[in-house]
């Protein structure tokens, strides 16, 4: 049993084999030949690992930014890291995680088939990390066996559907159209930055992140990778000197056999390579995955969207992808100053790092969704709030997680602190039954208001 559930976490936690399974069925039930099914599995599977290849490049060029600035300014503290608590809880909850990862997802296809959240939830890793987290919280909370797994899966499965529709209205915005969805658990930001970006441009009146004019002289920074690749050198090079220059012995360990300038060079340049690189996977995903799941939508779930990860956004405006992760960034470190004053002052809290992961792919993204409301001005403002938001709400996990057992280790993403900070902190006063109970109530609301609804107005016409 275990080995089977190991066997099935590997095949949907591997989003390039998961989508392409998913663009195989909706082309066979789509009764297409075979030629074309082959053809369109294999080049989802290739446009998911191309933007995997290039997420690769972009992480390798701005992890070593992250440890630089951390040594440059002498901050120690917490790095928020789903990755590293998802491994600490599969430790312990190896078997309940695998058990409400495989039924969430299928909690999630229910979901999307009865009531009128019609998206189905493709980011795979991101569900495996999700499962994990509902897993420690229920069972610290009481539940076990069946109970725990069928709590666990039916709360995956109403949180895989629920962040997507409160992001569509913006997805929409974003991409013009109503036939993609957005599907990443940094979703509760995301939506915060959007509407700060309606704040910010009422009159939807203001210029976007892409107007932005350059003097003649400067016309090669139209060309996004070139721009890219010049601001991040900027921000590489004043890191980079300080470190250099205030700890040479540590930063040489970083810089290896580079002179830290030609380092700054190259890692900079890769930055922009590996932003290229994802931009194309994700075009080459978007061509195959959207065609192929018309079939799921036809027949199996009506109306259903495919709800894809964050870069999937990132080609719909490439400049705000830069300015957002920038601001990101920024808000990351006001957030730092913050809660160094406060622990200052006596109220104790953690300090948390601003990682440059996080706040590369989930600043980046709510640039991009602070842009489509508000313009280059609600990209700036949403994307700062953003990077002060997830620094908080990952302090605010912590101790929730410490009373659980995973003290000094938090997650990142926001919809991670967001439903670990409810649930942890409503386990403390409802368990065992009680909890089951209300886990059922959230995921049949919406089925139930889908068809009271449908019956209503039937008798009203």
């Amino acid at each position: 049993m275990r080995e089977i559930l190991n066997i099935i976490q590997q095949i949907l936690s591997t989003p390039a084999i998961f989508v392409g399974i998913i663009a195989m069925i909706g082309l066979l039930l789509q009764k297409k030949d075979a030629q074309s099914i082959i053809k369109g599995t294999i080049k989802t599977i290739l446009g998911f690992l191309v933007l995997n290849a290039g997420a690769s490049v972009v992480q390798s060029a701005i992890i070593p930014f992250g440890d630089l600035f951390q040594l440059a300014f002498g901050i120690q503290g917490v790095v928020p890291n789903n990755e590293a608590i998802t491994s600490l809880g599969l430790n312990e909850f190896a078997v309940e995680t695998s058990a409400i990862f495989a039924l969430g997802m299928c909690a999630n296809i229910v979901m999307a088939r009865f009531s009128r959240w019609k998206y189905i939830f493709l980011t795979g890793h991101h569900s495996l990390y999700m499962a994990c987290l509902i897993a420690i919280i229920l069972s610290i909370a009481g539940l076990s066996g069946w109970q725990l797994i069928v709590g666990g899966a039916l709360l995956l499965g109403f949180v895989m559907a629920l962040f997507p529709a409160i992001m569509q209205p913006i997805m929409r915005k974003i991409t013009g159209d109503d036939s993609l969805a957005f599907g990443h658990f940094g979703s509760s930001c995301y939506w915060l930055s959007g509407q700060i970006g309606k704040l910010c441009n009422k009159n939807n009146k203001g210029r976007t992140t892409e107007d932005v004019k350059f003097p003649k002289g400067l016309s090669f920074l139209r060309d996004n990778m070139v721009s890219i690749a010049i601001v991040m050198f900027f921000c590489y090079i004043v890191v980079a000197g300080v470190a250099n220059f205030g700890h040479n012995s540590q930063a040489a360990s970083i810089f290896g056999e580079s002179n830290w300038i030609l380092y700054s060079i190259i890692n900079s340049i890769t930055f922009s390579g590996g932003i290229y690189i994802v931009l194309s996977g994700v075009r080459m995903l978007i061509g195959e995955i959207l065609p192929a799941f018309k079939g799921i939508s036809e027949k199996l779930v009506p109306n259903a969207k495919p709800a894809l990860d964050c870069p999937t956004i990132f080609p719909y405006a490439p400049n705000a992808v830069l300015i957002g992760f920038l601001c990101s960034f920024v808000g990351g470190i006001i957030g730092l100053i913050v809660l160094a004053l406060m622990g200052k002052a006596g109220i104790a809290v953690a300090i948390i790092l601003p990682g440059a992961v996080v706040h590369f792919f989930c600043g980046a993204t709510a640039g991009v969704c602070g842009n489509a409301t508000g313009g280059l001005k609600g990209c700036i403002i949403g994307s700062l709030i953003h990077g002060i938001a997830v620094t908080f709400l990952s302090a605010a996990l912590l101790p929730v997680l410490g009373s659980l057992g995973f003290a000094n280790t938090t997650f990142s993403d926001a919809d991670f602190t967001v439903v670990g900070i409810l649930f942890g902190n409503l386990s403390k006063f409802v368990t065992g039954n009680g909890l089951f109970a209300v886990i059922l109530v959230l995921f049949l609301a919406p089925i139930v208001y889908n068809f009271v609804s449908k019956k209503n107005q039937k008798e009203l016409n």
